[in-house]
C-alpha cells in the first residue's frame, strides 16, 4: 500500500449476471427470449464503492475474500483496469456471484449466491490492522466476513462507515453494522418510519451520521440530531439501472466528508452520484468523474 491510500472497501467484491426481463415482477413462462443478451460483469456494492471513490480521486484499496476462479478474474482485471489497489485473500469456495434480473424502467431484482462462502471466513487480525493504520477511513460492507473485523476495525480508532442497504430495521445480522460505525447509510425502501429507525441507530449506536435514500424521493439526513431532507437529483441521461446508486451516493458522501464538507453538502454530492449512477447500464461498471460530480452539484437546482 502505498502513502496515498485514504479509503479502505472491506467486503463486497464479486460479480453479477445481469438479465433484462420484459418486466418484473416476471410472470411465469417456461422460457424467456432475452434480445439484449445475457452479460456477466465484476461489480458488486465493495467493488462498486472503491470504484466510486477511485474516480472522485481518493486513494482507495479494496480488501475482500476472492477464489482462485474466472469471477475472481474478472474482480481483478476490474480493478487493475481502474487503478484501484486490491488484497484478494484466499476464497477456496469461490468469488460472489449474483443475478440480477432488470426491468426496463431500472428496477431489479438481485439473486445472490450464498453457497460462495463459509461461516468460519475470516479476514486476518494482521491484514485488517495493516490496512486500518494506513488509511484514514474505512467503508466496511455488510457482506460476510465483515462483522467479525469491526471489533479490531474499532480498536485500530480509524473512521467506520457502512451501508445496510434496504435493512428493515428488525434484521439482527444489520445491527453489529449499524451500531458500530460512524456513518451509516441506508435504503428507507423497507422502513415504514425512516426517522425512528434512523434515531435508533445514532441512539444505540456510535453514528454522527445517519442516511436513509429514498430513490426518486431524494433521501433523509440525520446529522447534529436533525432531521432534514435531501432533494432528489434529476437524472442527466435516461434511467436504465438503478443498481449501484446506493453506492454511489455513499462514495460521494465520503468523498465530500473526507475533503471537509458539511453533512448536507457530502449529501448533496450523494444524490448527484446516485442520480448519474442509475443511468449507467447494468452491463457496465462505471462511476461520475470529480470534477462532474462538482460541477452538477454547483449547478443550480430546477
Amino acid at each position: 500500500m502505498g502513502a496515498r491510500t485514504e479509503v479502505i472497501v472491506l467486503g463486497g467484491a464479486g460479480v453479477d449476471t445481469i438479465v433484462q426481463v420484459p418486466e418484473l415482477p416476471l410472470p411465469y413462462a417456461d422460457s424467456y427470449m432475452i434480445d439484449s443478451g445475457i452479460r456477466t460483469r465484476a461489480g458488486q456494492t465493495g467493488d462498486f464503492v472503491a470504484l466510486g471513490l477511485t474516480r472522485l480521486g481518493l486513494g482507495t484499496h479494496h480488501c475482500d475474500l476472492l477464489g482462485d476462479d474466472p469471477e475472481g478474474d474478472l474482480v481483478r482485471a476490474l480493478h487493475e483496469e481502474h487503478g484501484i489497489a486490491l488484497t484478494a485473500l484466499p476464497q477456496p469456495a469461490g468469488t460472489k456471484r449474483a443475478v440480477n434480473l432488470v426491468g426496463p424502467d431500472g428496477r431489479r431484482l438481485s439473486l445472490y449466491d450464498t453457497s460462495r462462502g463459509h461461516p468460519d471466513d475470516r479476514f486476518p487480525e494482521a491484514v485488517l490492522r495493516e490496512l486500518a493504520a494506513a488509511a484514514r477511513h474505512v467503508h466496511v460492507t455488510i457482506t460476510q466476513p465483515c462483522a467479525q473485523a469491526l471489533p479490531v476495525l474499532r480498536e485500530t480508532g480509524v473512521p467506520l462507515s457502512t451501508d445496510l442497504h434496504d435493512w428493515d430495521g428488525e434484521n439482527p445480522y444489520h445491527e453489529p453494522f449499524a451500531y458500530t460505525a460512524d456513518v451509516v447509510f441506508l435504503s428507507a425502501a423497507a422502513l415504514a418510519d425512516p426517522e425512528r429507525t434512523m434515531r435508533r441507530i445514532a441512539e444505540r449506536g456510535r453514528a454522527e451520521t445517519v442516511v436513509a435514500t429514498a430513490g426518486a424521493d431524494g433521501a433523509y439526513l440525520l446529522a447534529d440530531g436533525g432531521l432534514t431532507r435531501v432533494p432528489a437529483v434529476a437524472p442527466p441521461a435516461p434511467v436504465v439501472d438503478s443498481n449501484g446508486a446506493g453506492d454511489a451516493f455513499a462514495a460521494a458522501f465520503l468523498y465530500g466528508r473526507i475533503s471537509g464538507e458539511p453533512p448536507e453538502r457530502c449529501a448533496a454530492y450523494g444524490a448527484v452520484a446516485g442520480a448519474y449512477a442509475c443511468t449507467v447500464p447494468a452491463s457496465r461498471a462505471d462511476a461520475i468523474g470529480r470534477d462532474e460530480l462538482l460541477a452538477r452539484a454547483a449547478a443550480p437546482t430546477r
